[in-house]
This record gives C-alpha cells, sequence and structure tokens, in this order.
C-alpha cells in the first residue's frame, strides 16, 4: 500500500512547485494542475478502505527526534479513513468549485498555495500517531487558514476575521500541547496507540483531569464550541471555496477528530460526558438561535455550522457512557450515539459543502447575500435552487434526505441518555431530548429562511449588482455532487455504514469490539417511534415559528450584539492594545541611552541580587598565578583606551581608541596561548573598524549630545555596577567551581567528532544546532535588509482599503 507518510508531504511538495508551473503555463488556470493533488490522494486512500472495513491497520514510521521519543509516525485505522476521505475528497470538489469561482486576476498561485498547506497539515493531524507531530500539524492548520481567511487582505472584514480566528486557535493550541506533555508525563509516551494501551495506568493520576480539559479547550477553540464559537462567523470573509472547505469539512472537524480519538482514553470518567454534550447541546442550541437572526447568507450557515457541529459533539459526549458500563452489552447501545455523530459528520460535510456552495453562486452571479435583497431566484437559477433545497431540507431533518437519517438517530441518543440513572442523569438528563428538541426546531427555521427568502417570493432587481441567471456548468458540478451525495446515502447508507462507519468505531471502541459488532444497522423507516413524533413536531411548530417570525422576532432584542462573547473578545482584544500601547510608550522613548540603562539595571537586579540572596559572592585567589608585568602594560592601555573614549572629540579617535581594545584583547589571546582566538578577533576587529569608518563618512558632522549633570552621574553609577557585577561574577566563578571542568572532555574532540581544532569542532558538532540557529538569524536579518532595499514605494503595492 501506499505509504501514508509520504501522502502527507504530496500537498506541501505541491504547494513549493505553483510558482513554476505559474510562471510556466500562466495560460492554464492552476487550479487544474492543483486538483490533481486531493483527486489522486483520494483514489489512493480509497483503495484503502475494503482492508480497513476487515479491521487492518497501517502504520509508517520516519525517525525524527527519536531521543525525544518524537517520531513522524502515521497510523491509518477506521478513524483517521474517514477525515482523510473527506479532507481530500471535498477538496477536489472545493478546488473544482474555485476555478470557476475565483476570478484571474486574483493571486491564484498564493490561494492554492495556501489552499494545500492546508490540506497537507490536516492530513496530517488526522493520520499522525506521535502527539507532538500531531500539534506541528494542527497549529500549522491555523497558520494556513489565516492566510485563507485574509486571502482578501485588502478587506478589513477579512483581516480581523483571520486575526480572531488565530488569537483564538492558537491559544487553545497552546493549552492543548501543555495537555500532552501532560500525557507524556504521565505514561512517558507521545505515541497515541500506546497511550491508549495503557489506560489503566493514567486513570488515577493527579494529572489525568487536567489532561482532559486542557486538550478539551484545543478541541472546542477548533471545532467552534460555545463560547469559542465567535471566530467562525468572521472567517466567513473569506473567499466561498476556503468557507466551504475549511467551516464545513475540515478545519472545524479537526476538533471533533481530536475528541473522538482521546475517546478510549477520558471517556466513561464523568467530566468528559459532562463537559462535552453539554457544551455540544448548548452549542447546537446556540448556533442554531443566532442563524436565525441573520441576514448574510454565509453568516446564516456560519452559524448553522456551529449549530450542527454542537450537534455532533454532544453525540461523542453521549457514547462516551458506553466505556462506563465496561464490556457488556448495555454498553454497545450507548456507542449508537457515537456511530450517529460520524454519520452525521459525513452527512454534514455533503449537505453543508454544497449549501457553502450555493451561497457563492449567488453572490457571484448577482452580486449580494443579504436575504432582504434577494428573492425570486427559483425560475431563473433552477439548478443552483434544486441543490439548495436539497442541502436545507437534509440540513433541517427531512426525507428523503441522509440528513434525516442521522437525526433521527440522535433523537434516538437523547432519549437513551435521558432514561440512564447514572452521572445524576435521573434528575438532568431530561433536559438533553428537550433541547435537543428545540434547537432542531430552529434549525428547521433557518433552512426554510435559506430557501424561501432566497428563491421564493418576489425577484427585486433593483437591488441587485446583477441581473440573475444560472452559474456556469462548471462552478455547478461540485454542488451538484454533493447534492446527489445527500440522496444517494439516504437511500443506501449501509454502504456507507459498514465500509466506512464500522471500522471507525472499532478505532474509538477498542475494548468493546470483542463483545459484539459496534455500530447499527440504518433504516429509513423505524415505525412511528417517538423520534418520529419528534420529528413531525419540528415540522409542524418549525412551519408555524417561520410563517409568523415578525411576531415573535422581537426575542432577539433580548440578545443585543453589544452583549455578546464576540463584543466582549472586541473589547479585551481593544483594551490590552490600549494597555500595550501605553505601557510600550513609556519604556519606548527613541532614546538608546534610555534602552540600555533599562538592560543594565535589569542585568544588575537579576544578577546582582540573585547573587547575594544566594550569597554566592565567593573570592579565592590564593592559588591565582601571578599577574607579569607586560600583562600589566596591556591592561593599563586597555584601561587608558577605554576611558579616552569618553573625551573623544571626533568620531575618528573613537573608532581608532574602541580599536584598540579590540587588538589588546587579540594580545591578550596570543599571550594566552589561544592562536585561533586571536586571528578570529583580528579579523573581525578590522572588518568592524573599516565598517564603523565607511558608515562613519556618510555620517552629517558629529554635534557633542549635551548631557546633564545628573544623567552623567547616572550613567556613571550604571556603567561602574555593570562593570563591578561582571568582575565579582568572574571571580565568584573561578573561585566556586561546583563541577569538574568539562574542557577536558572537548580534549577527546578527535576521538569523538574527528576534527583536531577544538573550536571548530565545538562550533561544528558539538553545539552545531546552537551554530545553526545563529546562522539562520544572520540569514533572516540579510534577507530582511534585501527586503528593505529592495522595495520601493509605490510600485506594485495594493492601496489597503477600510472597508
Amino acid at each position: 500500500m501506499f505509504n501514508i507518510n509520504f501522502a502527507i508531504m504530496i500537498p506541501f511538495i505541491a504547494a513549493v512547485l505553483i510558482p513554476f508551473f505559474h510562471k510556466r503555463f500562466s495560460r492554464v488556470h492552476i487550479g487544474w494542475f492543483v486538483l490533481v493533488v486531493p483527486v489522486f490522494l483520494f483514489i489512493i486512500l480509497c483503495r484503502y478502505i475494503p482492508n480497513v472495513a476487515k479491521g487492518s491497520t497501517y502504520l509508517n514510521t520516519m525517525e525524527w527526534i527519536p531521543a525525544y521519543g518524537i517520531n513522524f509516525t502515521t497510523y491509518l485505522d477506521g478513524l483517521s479513513l474517514i477525515f482523510g476521505l473527506l479532507i481530500t475528497g471535498v477538496g477536489s470538489l472545493v478546488i473544482l468549485y474555485s476555478i470557476y469561482y475565483l476570478s484571474s486576476k486574483e493571486s491564484l498561485r498564493h490561494f492554492y498555495i495556501y489552499l494545500l498547506l492546508f490540506m497537507g497539515a490536516m492530513l496530517g493531524v488526522v493520520f499522525s500517531d506521535n502527539l507532538m507531530v500531531l500539534y506541528v500539524f494542527w497549529e500549522l492548520t491555523s497558520i494556513s487558514s489565516f492566510l485563507l481567511i485574509a486571502f482578501w487582505y485588502h478587506r478589513k472584514g477579512s483581516r480581523n476575521g483571520a486575526q480572531k480566528a488565530m488569537l483564538i486557535t492558537v491559544t487553545g493550541g497552546i493549552a492543548m500541547l501543555i495537555g500532552f506533555i501532560m500525557m507524556y508525563i504521565m505514561t512517558g509516551t507521545f505515541s497515541v496507540r500506546e497511550i491508549i494501551a495503557n489506560i489503566s495506568l493514567i486513570t488515577d493520576h493527579p494529572l489525568f483531569i487536567p489532561t482532559m480539559l486542557l486538550i478539551l479547550l484545543g478541541a472546542f477553540t477548533k471545532s467552534a464550541q460555545f463560547p469559542f464559537h465567535i471566530w467562525l462567523p468572521d472567517a466567513m470573509e473569506a473567499p466561498t471555496p476556503v468557507s466551504a472547505y475549511l467551516h464545513s469539512a475540515t478545519m472545524v472537524k479537526a476538533g471533533i477528530y481530536v475528541v473522538a480519538r482521546f475517546t478510549p482514553v477520558f471517556a466513561g470518567e464523568e467530566a468528559w460526558f459532562w463537559i462535552i454534550s453539554v457544551v455540544g447541546i448548548f452549542t447546537m442550541l446556540w448556533g442554531s438561535f443566532n442563524a436565525i437572526r441573520q441576514t448574510d447568507l454565509k453568516a446564516l450557515l456560519a452559524y448553522s455550522t456551529v449549530s450542527q457541529l454542537g450537534l455532533i459533539m454532544s453525540l461523542f459526549g453521549i457514547g462516551s457512557v458506553a466505556l462506563y458500563f465496561g464490556a457488556s452489552s448495555q454498553s454497545v447501545i450507548y456507542t449508537q450515539a457515537t456511530f450517529a455523530a460520524l454519520f452525521h459528520l459525513i452527512n454534514h460535510s455533503t449537505f453543508k459543502g454544497a449549501l457553502f456552495m450555493v451561497v457563492g453562486i449567488v453572490d457571484h452571479e448577482v452580486g449580494t447575500r443579504d436575504v432582504r435583497k434577494l428573492g425570486g431566484l427559483m425560475a431563473l437559477m433552477p439548478v443552483t435552487f434544486t441543490v439548495a433545497l436539497i442541502g436545507s431540507f437534509s440540513m433541517a431533518g427531512l426525507p428523503p434526505f441522509n440528513g434525516f437519517l442521522s437525526k433521527e438517530m440522535f433523537f434516538t441518543a437523547v432519549i437513551k441518555v435521558a432514561e440512564l440513572d447514572i452521572f445524576s442523569l435521573e434528575t438532568w438528563g431530561i433536559l438533553f431530548p428537550i433541547i435537543a428538541w428545540v434547537g432542531s426546531i430552529l434549525t428547521f427555521v433557518y433552512c426554510m429562511i435559506f430557501v424561501f427568502k432566497t428563491f421564493f417570493g418576489p425577484y427585486q432587481p433593483q437591488k441587485l449588482e446583477r441581473e440573475a441567471h444560472e452559474a456556469p456548468i462548471g462552478m455547478l458540478i461540485s454542488p451538484i455532487i454533493l447534492g446527489t451525495l445527500v440522496i444517494v446515502i439516504f437511500l443506501f447508507p449501509n454502504v456507507l455504514g459498514d465500509y466506512i462507519l464500522r471500522p471507525a468505531m472499532a478505532s474509538i471502541y477498542p475494548t468493546l469490539v470483542e463483545i459484539g459488532e459496534l455500530g447499527q444497522h440504518i433504516s429509513v423507516w423505524h415505525g412511528f417511534n417517538t423520534e418520529l413524533k419528534m420529528t413531525i413536531g419540528v415540522v409542524l411548530v418549525g412551519t408555524l415559528l417561520y410563517i409568523f417570525f415578525r411576531y415573535w422576532s422581537g426575542i432577539y432584542r433580548l440578545f443585543p450584539t453589544h452583549w455578546s462573547f464576540n463584543t466582549l473578545f472586541t473589547g479585551t482584544l481593544e483594551s490590552t492594545e490600549r494597555f500595550s500601547s501605553y505601557i510600550t510608550k513609556k519604556y519606548m522613548t527613541g532614546y538608546l541611552r534610555d534602552y540600555l540603562i533599562y538592560i543594565f539595571l535589569f542585568l544588575i537586579i537579576t544578577v546582582g541580587g540573585t547573587f547575594i540572596a544566594s550569597e554566592a559572592f565567593q573570592f579565592d585567589m590564593t592559588n591565582d598565578a601571578n599577574i607579569r608585568a607586560y600583562e600589566w602594560i596591556i591592561m593599563i592601555v586597555m584601561v587608558i583606551a577605554g576611558i579616552s573614549i569618553l573625551f573623544a572629540k571626533s568620531r575618528l579617535i573613537a573608532i581608532l581608541l574602541n580599536s584598540v581594545l579590540g587588538y589588546s584583547v587579540a594580545i591578550f589571546f596570543v599571550v594566552f596561548r589561544a592562536p585561533d582566538l586571536a586571528l578570529t578577533q583580528l579579523v573581525v576587529e578590522t572588518v568592524s573598524t573599516a565598517l564603523f569608518l565607511l558608515c562613519f563618512y556618510f555620517l552629517p558632522e558629529w554635534e557633542k549630545e549635551k548631557t546633564t549633570k545628573k544623567n552623567k552621574l547616572v550613567n556613571l553609577i550604571i556603567s561602574i555596577s555593570v562593570g563591578l557585577i561582571f568582575i565579582l561574577v568572574a571571580l565568584s566563578v573561578k573561585s566556586g567551581k561546583l563541577f569538574t571542568s568539562i574542557s577536558s572532555f572537548f580534549e577527546n574532540a578527535y576521538e569523538l567528532a574527528g576534527g583536531r581544532n577544538i573550536v571548530n569542532v565545538i562550533l561544528g558538532d558539538f553545539r552545531a544546532f546552537d551554530t545553526m540557529l545563529e546562522v539562520v538569524v544572520l540569514l533572516i536579518g540579510g534577507l530582511g535588509v534585501y527586503t528593505i532595499i529592495k522595495y520601493k514605494t509605490g510600485k506594485g503595492e495594493k492601496k489597503i482599503e477600510d472597508q
């Protein structure tokens, strides 16, 4: 089979090659070349389906930092395969859609580079077995999504949306990183498989619950759970292909993947159940409630995405109850909630991806997404209307669409959890079906708004930017395919269940595989049961609420926009910026003298204070060698040169006196038998002197700075204090050796590293990583200088508009 490690790297390699393809084949839309990548990967992953359905898993390892147990290890099983198929399958359709959606005037090479980076990062997240590698890809999804959301960076909304998404998801990611480190402390491994295999060793550990909370924080921020959902609506400023990909099928599902993957570790714990199920069910209710009040179609879909993600998350919480009962027939009953979560995960990707594309088509063809300006598009855009009808009714949970099947399973799960007598559910469990039913009613209402406000009613051409007409066939192919899948999955759900969902269930519940087949047979008709009655109630009440919306819409005045988490986030960010600006202005005075004072005072207080507090100042000069006469002479010359710089009348004299100090140090190296250091010092000092002379030649005439007596006194005290600190520290270090000198280790440089020059071996071998980073710093500095020199204001510069 194909190596999954290489499969993950293919999008990154393609991203590197895009500029070359774009330049060489400028007449061909670069999207056609990019389309090959997800299609190829989707075909590769489809080849795994039969074997994975039989229980096979695939492990590939590539060493990275083996000394710390960090290797590029990928693990393909039923759970990761679902997400891999969504990432590549929906990714293929999104790229095909974008070819017709994005104008050739856009910066297409940047768009597809960002998109491929994101695709590769998502594949890395779902296939990584090593926690540290998973985290690297996790943060790369945040970075690449930031670039995609801010693609139209000339829009203020795009920049703000990208910033908000980055701040919230990265903050959650850092929390998750801490959780991963705690997991390593408990288990001694970064391997997810090994952690799952040793669950019994960590359940009683004091770090178990904190680890769980931190990992959930990362998952909730990425999957837009309440109250972290506020980034998702603002992210709708991205181009529609980005919304269709990131916010329906991939990025927002990353947090759900983490919850599913760690279910075997934390499920069965009361805290895990309550946090996930309550946050999820409330997110579903809150998202659907806010979707109704939106007038922008993408904003409506954004809040509907929040709601649907909450539904899926709550199902994973309910399904975690299964592990509380252990390996018993009763536990299998509650695994069906997780089965429903995985089923709805796929269903949501199909109908929501199609709906985002529909919105993009409407916006592309008529120039607006405002439902107050739309209407009557059914006759003018019949294909788009058909796809919108299929997607909306599926999201509303109506037959004959796949959303109906998973929504019925959702109702089944909340009814069953209300019947439990554990975790205080005998008291609070009844709230689950009630909230689920109310949330489903609100979902039905916003689905009706999406369809009827856009495609029915009077046509209003005077409010549109362009005359409405059907989109070109190329733009319709992707939503048609997704809409078709919505119906096909409804008609043949068990094909998906047997080959895709059941293997994933075995990954989530490895300890329950032996007690029976996990999952359930999906039936279109279950009889006239409670779930169907709830659905009928949803349709009846939802229809009434839609018809009489103007009579109860006033309830939204109780939730004004300035009383929201979004306002709280914005206010906190602005207050932080103002406070930071205030503090910065206090110490960023623009005077080099002030900056040096801060640095030196910090050095004096921290180093001097630490040495005094720890009584580390110790002096033992009994074994010191005698200072020879020529050493006194060199030292006196350096002191005279140093003091003379303070009284120099010209720059030339100051530079020459400074050189005297440098060359004197080189002489000291010669005296103390360090010819390599002496040679290096001589070269550096010579080059520095020449550069100083060259720079100062172009500076204006030197006007001696007028310094007050107070400033001179402060300068004198700080200078003497810094010099005294260094002298005392040096003497203390020399006199109070706590460890054997490491010099003897480096004396074996030839045997250890094959080099006879100890200094070179230290730089090139023993501390090679540090040297490499120093070179990288110099490279970055050089690139910065080159950029500043190369950049010319007014040429090729795009105006930033505050729209």
